[in-house]
């Protein structure tokens, strides 16, 4: 590593310069994005130690392989076996300090609109001493008073700003289907190939929807019996239908022109996967056959190397899960995100058709490019003429991802008997909050549809 690089990546943890990749065959990469990438790392690595915290098998290793661990645990005031460090309890503190890093910053970049001020660059730098912050503020919530009482309340506190960021999750997915579409629409007046995709994208949705639907039958219900099953699936099959038949009806197209069936089908492909897994997290129904033996009621049986090998199920989950967050908070942030959350939406004639769009264009004019070390990615700095996302609303964002994290992997309100290799099934409170998202996921979109025609003196337009 060069001198350079180094001593660009020192300016970085210890100043207001842009963050880069010590390597300079990487493409540019824009400051404003960096910040965020950044921020989403400090939560993956607290995301990663909360995961270890509520794993049975690390807290054996430790026990079993560090030295004199009783005596250390005895030492630092941890419990006879370091008991304060692991389990529900420990994920409630550490998630407590990551949500407080989070309000601070909240509070601190509140009315911020230039990238030149102070609170701008403790915003945009100062990364080594962050995550100094970070840890401290992680490591005092376990010297909390009275922990109790914290715990008590603090567990209705996340449960409240979980269920609001499942609600901006919900809010974004709407959004996001509009928008597919709408940008996909602007192409198919300049070339054909758009409505091409469009339909072929739209026949694939209902494909996996409906295909999605049929297999939760097959492998979840029975002849006989099955009764709550049965009624969960009908239930959630009829409002797909409902909503697709909603989106195409004459009255909701003379307001809306631009509603179709892609935003149906993306809608129904989701609430299929909320289904299937609220399906899963269900706990099992166990009776006598007449043999005397316990047989599961209601469940798939698939073979015997698939259900042993867990630990690779809750990986793949615990990965899924953490990325769908992030995708979240990340996309929630972009201006025209942020914009649609408060009911603003771009003109559908500046929409300019392309593949990947997820991100939407937040770039200024003219970004000023970073001078390049040696050896050096190249930074731009978009935000000289003001910033391109909201500074508070992208900690905001974060914090109320801390709570619906702890909440995730503590099991909700079982959350006594809550490990990482069980959070993924068997519990109640994640049947009914998965179930909950699906039918709020529903709701949301219909009233997109119909609520230009409930309130005709309101401009609608997504």
């Amino acid at each position: 590593m060069s001198a350079e690089c180094c001593a660009g990546q020192l300016a970085c943890c210890c100043g207001t310069a842009g963050c880069s990749l010590c390597c300079s065959c990487c493409p540019k990469i824009r400051q404003s994005r960096t910040t965020r990438f950044m921020y989403a790392l400090y939560f993956i690595l607290v995301v990663l130690l909360c995961c270890l915290m509520m794993s049975p098998t690390v807290a054996k290793a430790m026990r079993e392989h560090i030295p004199f661990f009783e005596d250390i645990c005895k030492g630092i005031r941890a419990g006879d076996a370091c008991e304060k460090l692991v389990g529900y309890s420990a994920v409630y503190r550490v998630c407590f300090g990551m949500a407080c890093f989070f309000f601070v910053f909240c509070l601190l970049t509140l009315g911020v609109n230039s990238s030149k001020g102070c609170r701008a660059h403790i915003h945009n730098g100062f990364w080594f001493f962050k995550l100094l912050l970070l840890g401290a503020m992680c490591s005092g919530a376990f010297f909390i008073p009275d922990q109790d009482t914290f715990l008590e309340a603090w567990r209705y506190v996340g449960a409240v700003g979980a269920f609001l960021f499942i609600v901006i999750q919900l809010l974004l997915l709407v959004e996001f289907a509009h928008k597919w579409n709408k940008n996909w629409m602007a192409g198919t007046a300049t070339n054909k190939l758009w409505f091409a995709s469009l339909s072929l994208v739209t026949l694939l949705m209902y494909s996996i929807a409906t295909g999605g639907l049929v297999l939760l039958a097959v492998f979840y219900t029975q002849l006989e019996g099955c009764v709550q099953n049965k009624i969960f699936l009908a239930v959630n099959g009829g409002l797909c239908l409902l909503i697709s038949g909603a989106a195409i009806s004459p009255c909701v197209q003379n307001r809306q022109p631009h509603s179709g069936l892609l935003q149906s089908g993306l809608i129904s492909c989701y609430v299929t996967y909320l289904t299937f897994s609220a399906l899963s997290s269900k706990p099992v129904e166990v009776v006598r056959d007449e043999h005397g033996k316990n047989v599961t009621l209601c469940v798939p049986h698939f073979g015997q190397d698939l259900s042993r090998d867990e630990n690779l199920v809750t990986k793949l989950g615990t990965g899924l899960l953490i990325a769908c967050i992030l995708y979240s908070c990340l996309t929630s942030t972009t201006r025209s995100s942020s914009d649609a959350l408060q009911g603003r939406y771009a003109a559908p004639e500046l929409e300019v058709a392309r593949c990947c769009f997820c991100f939407g264009n937040d770039v200024a004019e003219d970004p000023e490019e970073q001078p390049a070390g040696k050896g050096r990615q190249r930074v731009l700095y978009d935000e000289k003429k003001g910033t391109v996302y909201s500074y508070p609303y992208f900690h905001a964002v974060f914090l109320l991802a801390s709570l619906y994290m702890m909440m995730t992997l503590t099991n909700w309100f079982h959350y006594e008997s809550a490990s990482i290799h069980t959070f993924f099934r068997q519990s109640w409170s994640v049947f009914w909050v998965k179930m909950a998202s699906c039918w709020t996921c529903m709701l949301l979109y219909l009233w997109t549809l119909v609520a230009p025609l409930c309130c005709p003196s309101r401009q609608f337009s997504v």
